[in-house]
């Protein structure tokens, strides 16, 4: 067991020697105590909450794991969030803390990790285009009978000659696929563009992106927002294509340049991002925390930013060839979380563990690819979803595996959903210079 001390700013590993200065007497009436409970769990892992009463700090703590002490931990603080990993799944354990100085003892704490989740999936694999290009770029679970996914498709028409109007979505009903067009108005004229982004809120309403916000009309359709026809963007700025949000009045949109938009209450605005780089993913975590990520493959610079209510942030931004505690940063292309705690980063190379910090630190690595990585989606903690050049993975809380099944070397799987028991990803398959299909791989 390794045990780290969570302060305000930074991470401070724990001490072992322990202070032999006499403890100044507590108030008359006022005893010392020592309280732990429990804040997360996860299969290997666990926070848990130290706080202490009428103990002076800096002092030391012993905490003992199932009655065999551990650590010894030069508390700097009266209220403390103590971290513990290298614990086995679906596991039980006691915790206990106490000050020999102070002769305080804390509560018995039991805390139970999670249990893995399974690796075996059956895939079903669909095609779609019948000639050029034909791609889907992202893609969004309603429900099992309810899936959505965009991009650019090419069909040939009645005739079998190429038909080079874009078939932009394919919706599945729970028992086909039905390739689509969604056409918007623009200057008053139907529009049919390829589609690159796509998002589902809390109460199931679709959100879309061409580079441009797609967003719902009230009457089964979307109106398109132009932001340079708003004056929302300038040509200086760059297309937005990825969306968060949970709720229709606070969504917000990244994309090229870093380019970054927000929608609230019936108002866009440009934020500013403090990067150039092209963003390929925007995540927001339970405590209304932003995580946005990207790079630039002009030059190898990766960026990473945060937005906890006060701006973004930029948390890295610099060449990928360097490391963070000996793990190489890479083309950041993908970012995930469950809590306020930490995220899950994805590049290229694996999935790494990136504290709710200022600081960039792969404090651990949980997967490494096969090949680069593209998309990163989950449920939970033990339950993470990734896919990219020829793979998809699961992280299942303790081990990564890839789905040898779906690999195919000229495969491109660009994103990934995850929703309940229903995993899909998206992409293409290249079947020549000038051809390659749409692909779609499902598990439910």
């Amino acid at each position: 067991m390794a045990v780290k001390i969570f302060g305000i700013v930074t991470l401070l590993l724990f001490a072992v020697n322990c202070s032999t200065t006499e403890p100044p007497p507590p108030p008359d009436g006022d005893n010392p105590q020592i309280t732990i409970e429990l804040d997360d769990a996860t299969c290997t892992e666990a926070w848990i909450k130290l706080t202490t009463t009428n103990l002076q700090v800096p002092t030391a703590i012993t905490l003992q794991q199932n009655d065999i002490t551990q650590d010894t931990i030069n508390l700097s603080s009266a209220d403390t969030l103590l971290y513990t990993d290298f614990l086995l799944p679906n596991t039980n354990y006691q915790y206990q803390a106490s000050s020999i100085q102070y002769q305080a003892t804390s509560n018995k704490l039991g805390i139970t990790t999670m249990d893995t989740t399974s690796h075996e999936r059956t895939w079903q694999l669909f095609k779609f285009g019948e000639h050029s290009h034909s791609v889907l770029y992202d893609v969004a679970i309603i429900d099992e009978n309810n899936i959505w996914a965009v991009g650019e498709v090419y069909l040939l028409d009645s005739l079998g000659n190429h038909d080079h109007n874009v078939y932009n979505a394919v919706h599945w009903d729970g028992n086909s696929w039905q390739v689509m067009k969604i056409a918007v108005g623009y200057k008053g004229n139907p529009t049919i563009v390829p589609l690159r982004g796509i998002d589902v809120l809390s109460n199931d309403e679709t959100i879309l992106s061409s580079g441009l916000p797609y967003l719902p009309n009230g009457n089964g359709g979307w109106k398109l927002y132009h932001l340079w026809d708003l004056g929302v963007l300038t040509e200086e700025d760059g297309s937005v294509y990825y969306i968060w949000g949970t709720i229709i009045n606070n969504l917000f949109f990244a994309g090229k340049k870093g380019t970054i938009v927000r929608y609230h209450n019936d108002h866009w605005q440009r934020l500013e991002s403090g990067t150039e780089v092209d963003l390929l993913d925007i995540f927001g975590s339970e405590d209304g925390t932003l995580w946005t990520c990207g790079y630039r493959s002009t030059d190898g610079i990766s960026t990473l930013l945060r937005n906890n209510g006060a701006g973004w942030q930029t948390i890295y931004e610099g060449p990928g060839s360097v490391q963070s505690n000996g793990y190489y940063i890479g083309p950041l292309s993908g970012v995930w979380g469950t809590d306020d705690k930490r995220i899950y980063l994805m590049n290229w190379n694996g999935i790494y563990i990136q504290p709710n910090s200022s600081e960039l630190f792969y404090e651990k690595e949980l997967a490494r690819f096969s090949s680069s990585g593209y998309g990163i989606d989950g449920t939970d903690d033990n339950n993470i979803f990734v896919c990219g050049v020829g793979f998809v993975g699961h992280w299942n809380g303790a081990t990564y595996i890839e789905y040898s099944e779906l690999y195919q070397q000229n495969r491109r799987l660009l994103s990934v959903d995850v929703k309940g028991n229903t995993v899909c990803a998206v992409g293409r398959d290249y079947n020549g210079f000038i051809y390659s299909e749409a692909v779609i791989a499902l598990s439910k």
